[in-house]
């Protein structure tokens, strides 16, 4: 039986061309020949044998069928409604450009010169939104993507996560000083219990526990066997949910001593803002967020967690506006629809991002200069530009100066945001340079 993580774990890319290769350097499908529509996953009633999707084998977090399964994963596992409730949708007006997919860039590292339009398909893009000043100047979709799909994003979850925390923070219900056995005593004893709330939702925890997604025995496969998001292997004896699982982490260092990328912590925040709020974490989003922003659709949250938890660090479900809607109510200092939804220090913490040196020891090489600051990724570019990220090409992009959002869906055959950095980065700053020049 195959066992896997996510979906391209195990896969390597070309950055500036999008032509994945496996280990063996072996070619496998680029963006043209592995879209889902071309190769006809699902189709039929029955599909054919060939043309089925299995969770049971993990076959929905494999390259190509990830190209289908990131569009409908509440048909692999159990999910949890995020209500966006009875209110009026927040729509934007619209002022549609033909002259972005001409915008021209250098990626990062060097290279030929690429357009926006091809980054698209270097970048595996299922679907992306442009907002300039709350218009919408461009929008597109591929595959099996329309206005009303829900798209997993899995990483972009955590921002939102962690903006949950931040209010919290704001409101007094979390003191981000205090430990978090304070508020979880279930975990004191583990390598989280002494850790202050700010340093977990910061990312400088001092905990065993390692992110690398090619490693099946890494604590990241650990966490998404215990919480059920990826098939257990036969004899499987370990944690079977989230709060089972979370007590088994173990110090290794110090706290506070540098940044360093873990999932694992967005789960203890995510159940901190749980508790603190004493309800469930889909009914936190839905309240605080959801709803107050007009979004247009319900988002599915994975839940396969026998305890209902759901996959805080990964797995939410929105359609391609919603990211949209978040990244501007960001971008307009917590304010929608004429009322502070988030309030401003709030958004202000977050765009001014966490301390810098802590982040340089995590030595992302085309990240320079960057910060992490509550689950969102802080530039510290010229445009004060800051981001939701996503393994598989999954990003809302905050660009302040240019009165610019971003939101994509993607499903990029490798994980790491490392495989496509080089060609979204220097495009979504192109792109913002060409629109203000506009103005």
């Amino acid at each position: 039986m195959r066992h896997v993580l996510f979906a391209g774990f195990l896969l390597m890319a070309t950055a500036t061309t999008g032509a994945a290769q496996t280990p063996s350097g072996k070619p496998i499908l680029d963006a043209a020949t592995s879209d889902p529509v071309t190769m006809g996953w699902m189709q039929g009633s029955p599909p054919p044998p060939d043309k089925r999707i299995e969770r049971a084998v993990g076959d929905h977090l494999r390259f190509p069928m990830t190209r289908w399964s990131f569009s409908h994963m509440r048909e692999f596992v159990p999910t949890q409604r995020v209500s966006r409730g009875s209110g009026e949708v927040r729509a934007f007006p619209r002022a549609p450009r033909n002259d972005i997919d001409a915008v021209t860039f250098t990626p990062l590292g060097g290279g030929a010169a690429m357009t926006w339009g091809q980054s698209l398909d270097a970048n595996f893009t299922d679907s992306i939104l442009v907002l300039h000043k709350g218009r919408v100047v461009y929008e597109r979709y591929f595959g099996v993507s329309a206005p009303d799909t829900r798209h997993i994003a899995f990483s972009v979850t955590k921002s939102f996560v962690g903006t949950l925390a931040e209010m919290l923070m704001a409101q007094g219900k979390l003191d981000e000083a205090a430990p978090v056995s304070r508020y979880l005593p279930e975990l004191a004893g583990s390598g989280f219990g002494n850790a202050a709330v700010r340093q977990v939702a910061d990312m400088t925890t001092g905990i065993d526990y390692s992110e690398d997604y090619t490693d099946t025995g890494a604590g990241i496969a650990d966490l998404v066997r215990a919480n059920g998001y990826s098939p257990r292997p036969p004899g499987y004896g370990g944690p079977r949910d989230i709060y089972a699982y979370l007590p088994t982490v173990k110090p290794d260092g110090a706290h506070g001593a540098a940044f360093t990328y873990r999932t694992v912590n967005t789960e203890v925040l995510g159940w901190l803002v749980a508790r603190a709020e004493g309800k469930r974490l889909a009914d936190v989003l839905s309240e605080r967020l959801w709803q107050p922003l007009g979004m247009a659709c319900d988002a599915d949250w994975v839940a396969a967690d026998p305890t209902g938890a759901p996959f805080a660090g990964g797995g939410l479900n929105p359609c391609l506006g919603d990211l949209a809607r978040f990244g501007e109510v960001m971008r307009n200092g917590g304010v929608a629809n004429g009322k502070q939804v988030i309030p401003a220090a709030v958004v202000a913490r977050i765009a001014a991002g966490g301390r810098r040196e802590d982040f340089a020891k995590a030595h992302y090489p085309l990240l320079p200069g960057w910060s992490y600051r509550s689950q969102w990724w802080v530039s510290h570019n010229p445009h004060g530009a800051y981001t939701a990220r996503g393994i598989h090409g999954q990003a809302i992009y905050v660009d302040p100066k240019a009165e610019m959002v971003i939101a994509r869906f993607g499903s990029h055959p490798v994980a790491a945001n490392s495989a496509f950095d080089a060609t979204s980065l220097p495009a979504f700053h192109a792109l913002a340079e060409r629109l203000m020049r506009a103005d």
